[in-house]
């Protein structure tokens, strides 16, 4: 096998290591925007809320992966139906994705309590996977092996979700990137490289405690898995202060949740500790900042990762739960 093609599977390798590992795009920010992992989620926080925010995680390190999404959502009929807007673009050296979904969430109010409530939640949209060869860099030009140009596949997409809340707990499932992998047949663009987005599913749960004196306590947990790849696990901790400002950490780490024979054995686990801020600026404005610190070897060469969000609430005049009248008394913000 000649040196071109060794540089080029090494690509390639690392192209679907990303491709499974982290097809999702990776980021921490969920915690206060739970739209961006489930669908049910849309409309939430009653009012309308648009939420912003760019990733640039392993700082320093050329073709590392880079994350830019807009998100949008509010209620309507009574805080029965939530509606939501999704767009999202994620690149990693030579690949990109992008994808855009309209989200439908339908809640049923549980017992007495209107803030314990059941919703169901669907997201219909596409994604488009791309590579671009000419950002490969190969040692010698002219190698079929390796694609020239911009090659990519649209494909529709959709997601699913249930969140129960009320106003000590959540818990909630979802899947996305359903449709792909059914509508991904074009043999030509398999053979250079574009990825094709697999499901994943999502698990999460967390509870909010009053501490008394101005604090409360949020801790939760999300798990993100895909039969391909080790199962990945937050466990987030979070204390809100004064009702003005959230301060907390992420581990994030790889679990054997169960066996996956088509993963080799004795993988090493990739572990990674967040610090995170959100603070409301004024009534309707929330600044947050993420800094991601890697366990393992990109740790101790300094590639950190940062994460910038921002977002405006616009009261909803016809909700009877705007979170203007208390944007901190429910569990899931």
């Amino acid at each position: 096998m000649t040196m071109k093609k060794i540089c080029f599977l090494f690509v390639l390798t690392l192209s679907f290591i990303k491709a499974n590992a982290q097809q999702d795009a990776q980021f921490s920010q969920y915690v206060f925007n739970g739209l961006y992992i489930n669908p049910a989620y849309a409309g939430y926080k009653s009012d309308i809320y648009v939420n912003s925010f760019f990733r640039s995680q392993w700082t320093g390190l050329t073709g590392a992966p880079q994350t830019a999404s807009v998100a949008l959502d509010g209620s309507v009929a009574d805080d029965k139906v939530g509606l939501g807007l999704l767009l999202q673009r994620d690149e990693i050296g030579a690949q990109s994705n992008i994808a855009a979904y309209a989200n439908y969430a339908y809640r049923i109010q549980i017992g007495q309590n209107e803030n314990s409530r059941l919703a169901f939640g669907v997201g219909l949209g596409f994604i488009q996977s791309g590579l671009d060869g000419n950002k490969l860099n190969p040692v010698q030009t002219g190698d079929d092996y390796i694609p020239t140009g911009y090659h990519s596949f649209l494909s529709p997409d959709a997601r699913l979700g249930l969140l129960y809340t009320n106003d000590s707990y959540f818990i909630g499932a979802s899947v996305d990137n359903l449709l792909p992998q059914y509508m991904h047949s074009g043999a030509n663009a398999s053979a250079l490289g574009v990825p094709t987005p697999k499901p994943h599913e999502y698990f999460t749960m967390g509870a909010l405690f009053d501490l008394g004196t101005g604090v409360k306590f949020k801790p939760s947990i999300l798990i993100k898995d895909n039969p391909t790849v080790p199962t990945s696990m937050d466990i987030n901790a979070f204390f809100l202060l004064n009702e003005k400002i959230w301060l907390g950490t992420t581990y994030r780490t790889s679990i054997p949740l169960y066996n996956k024979p088509n993963l080799p054995s004795g993988l090493p686990t990739s572990s990674a500790m967040v610090a995170m801020a959100e603070f409301f600026a004024t009534d309707n404005i929330r600044i947050g900042y993420a800094f991601d610190y890697s366990l393992n070897k990109l740790g101790s060469l300094g590639y950190g990762s940062h994460e910038l969000s921002v977002g405006f609430l616009i009261k909803n005049s016809k909700s009877s739960r705007s979170s203007f009248d208390d944007p901190t008394r429910r569990c899931y913000f």
